[in-house]
């Protein structure tokens, strides 16, 4: 049952999020109308934030990972006191503005996670419940639960079809995530029809079967109940809870109960028929003073009473724990340790750059409590793996994670951790792969969020493996990807100047790609050039003949391969280029300093050549799939070798 001021602010959420969509001519009105009720719940009733502290570390997370229903979302921030004006619900899903048609990474407007491409919200929201539960038994102490908050998501029927849902599903049931918290908004309907056309699962077993705990509602708009499934499911310790609300998409429409109403917008004549039905008297994009005295009174004024009581209790705890309070302190501004100085190069010698990396991570790892992270099923062969033990139900204090076979899963709760704050979290897997991590790694580009992806097995000379497990195309997808910073480090300096730089980035996430043969310490290698994006490796000794450019394990080629031509009388430079991405931040100057214009350039990658074409027209790459056999078979067969690059690098010169 609802009292008039709850059906009010809920007809209120449900006309402003048809008004916008309406003035845009674009939206999904079926989910505004029909999750309006549970979203309003959550908020008056459950929701712990505080819109001025909007990044307060304990708020709970609210993630509407159906973020076609971003209309809905950006109504109720608005009534809850976020800087989100009527005049930006006018302005939905129009450029420049900030209620686009899909929610957009910004705390201060109470976005927590850009989601839309549907699952991601809920797999992130699991790894937002991993740094909650982690970051909870490294700070609380008796009397002192600083770190306490739930992890609520809003969830449709596309988003539990999607495999990364599923995977992470499975994961937060296994580790026993109690605090997350998911409200299914059970319609029955989806884009194309009836869901029945594309499913027949028993979502009970489904759920309860990996571990959580299922709860129904049979009625979305009866207030009582899901309140009462709400408070169940945080009663619940020892398991994540899925809430399914049975709803009617586009509830109270001539189109309710349809696909129809999924995603086109009902329009003016049908949103004041609407009106009428719901006797709501107030005109488009009017709000009710009672509306927002009721916001202001049961979300703002209440989070921020619990916010000002948390600070009360941080002040006793910074007395009575200075220094867990200092380091919580140092997690939250995100302020770290990676001088990896004392790691030693043996110039000279030869390493896998997966092995380095292992040695600079755990290093960072052990300086930074703050690191979390692990790799899918691989780590005894990526070496990317988290100290402490594995984070599980019994060892929340374990910085492991074991992902298992969960690509997908991993980069997008990698994003969720880092989202939520207080950590700095890295997944690892083998470099072929990442093509099951690409959405995350988008999203991450998008959001600006600087998590951290580490690919070893780096090329087609992985070997016996065979073209399965071969990248080929991969770094080309990557590096096309807005925002993303790729790093393929040569060897232990460039490593650790790949690692600095991804780890101290504030608003770009990184790819680090590392390979599984050995590779040569060079002599001239640098970790603190890495961050010019390129630099020479190799200086031409009198006059400049040409260049030979590469990156990661085809430097210490293309070094051999100038050897060579020196031999017969080609003065050649060589620079090695560990992130294309950053070498185009750099000045021109800078730029001209290392790739002097009218100079005959060959670029040099086992891989596609697709991505060097900018910086040059000469490349010598792989463009078909690899083979079956040992390496050097590999290198013969692609006649990666000194000499043919060589002769390579003079049909360049000599054109």
């Amino acid at each position: 049952m609802k009292n008039n001021l709850d059906l009010l602010s809920i007809n209120t959420i449900k006309m402003l999020g048809i008004d916008a969509i309406n003035k845009a001519n674009s939206g999904h009105p079926g989910i505004v109308l029909g999750a309006a009720p549970m979203t309003h719940l959550l908020y008056t009733k459950h929701l712990n934030l505080y819109p001025r502290k909007f990044d307060w570390i304990n708020r709970d997370r609210f993630v509407l990972s159906a973020g076609h229903g971003s209309a809905m979302l950006y109504a109720i921030n608005h009534l809850s006191g976020f800087k989100l004006s009527v005049d930006d619900l006018k302005n939905f899903r129009k450029y420049p503005g900030i209620t686009p048609g899909h929610p957009e990474h910004s705390l201060k407007e109470g976005i927590e996670t850009t989601s839309g491409p549907l699952g991601q919200g809920l797999a992130n929201a699991v790894g937002m419940a991993i740094a909650e539960a982690h970051l909870a038994a490294r700070f609380n102490k008796e009397n002192y639960n600083l770190i306490d908050h739930y992890t609520f998501v809003v969830a449709g029927d596309g988003d539990l079809q999607e495999g990364v849902a599923l995977e992470s599903i499975s994961l937060a049931g296994h580790l026993g995530l109690n605090k997350l918290i998911v409200l299914f908004d059970s319609n029955d309907i989806q884009l194309d029809g009836e869901t029945n056309l594309a499913v027949s699962e028993d979502v009970k077993t489904k759920f309860t079967s990996q571990g959580w705990q299922y709860i129904k509602v049979d009625d979305g708009n009866d207030l009582s109940l899901l309140n009462r499934a709400i408070n169940r499911a945080k009663r619940e310790l020892n398991k994540p809870t899925l809430i399914e609300v049975k709803t009617i998409i586009g509830e109270d429409t001539n189109l309710a109960g349809t696909n129809k109403v999924h995603g086109a917008p009902i329009g003016f004549d049908e949103a004041n028929k609407l009106r009428e039905k719901l006797n709501y008297n107030y005109k488009e994009f009017e709000v009710s003073d009672d509306v927002y005295k009721f916001y202001r009174t049961k979300v703002y004024n209440r989070g921020r009473r619990n916010y000002n009581k948390w600070n009360k209790l941080f002040e006793s705890y910074k007395k009575d724990y200075p220094n867990e309070a200092s380091l919580l302190e140092t997690f939250i501004s995100g302020d770290l340790d990676l001088d990896f100085d004392e790691l030693e190069v043996v110039k000279g010698s030869k390493n896998a750059t997966r092995n380095t990396l292992g040695k600079v991570l755990d290093l960072a790892s052990k300086k930074n409590l703050n690191f979390i992270g692990g790799s899918a099923d691989l780590s005894s062969s990526t070496k990317v793996k988290g100290l402490d033990g594995n984070f599980t139900r019994e060892n929340r204090l374990g910085r492991n994670i074991n992902y298992g076979v969960r690509e997908h899963a991993m980069g997008a709760i990698t994003n969720g951790i880092n989202l939520h704050g207080g950590l700095k979290a890295f997944s690892g897997g083998f470099f072929v792969f990442s093509d099951y991590m690409k959405p995350p790694m988008r999203l991450a580009g998008l959001m600006g969020l600087p998590s951290v992806f580490i690919f070893s097995h780096d090329s087609v000379l992985i070997g016996e493996d065979g073209p399965t497990h071969q990248p080929v195309e991969q770094l080309v997808a990557l590096r096309t990807t807005p925002n993303l910073l790729v790093f393929r480090p040569a060897d232990f300096n460039e490593v650790k100047g790949s690692l600095k730089y991804a780890f101290n980035s504030k608003d770009m996430p990184s790819a680090i790609i590392t390979t599984r043969q050995n590779v040569l310490e060079l002599d001239n290698s640098s970790e603190h050039k890495v961050a010019s994006g390129a630099y020479v490796v190799k200086r031409e000794k009198d006059k400049l003949d040409g260049i030979i450019l590469a990156c990661g394990s085809e430097v210490e080629l293309a070094i051999n391969s100038a050897n060579l031509l020196a031999e017969k009388g080609y003065d050649i430079r060589v620079v090695s280029m560990p992130s294309q991405e950053l070498f185009f931040m750099q000045t021109k100057k800078y730029q001209q300093e290392i790739l002097p214009n009218n100079t005959k350039i060959l670029a040099v990658e086992m891989g596609s050549t697709y991505s060097w074409y900018k910086l040059t027209k000469h490349v010598y790459g792989v463009d078909t799939f690899g083979i079956s056999s040992p390496y050097q078979d590999v290198l013969e067969h692609f006649k990666f070798n000194p000499l043919s690059v060589a002769n390579k690098m003079i049909e360049v010169l000599e054109k």
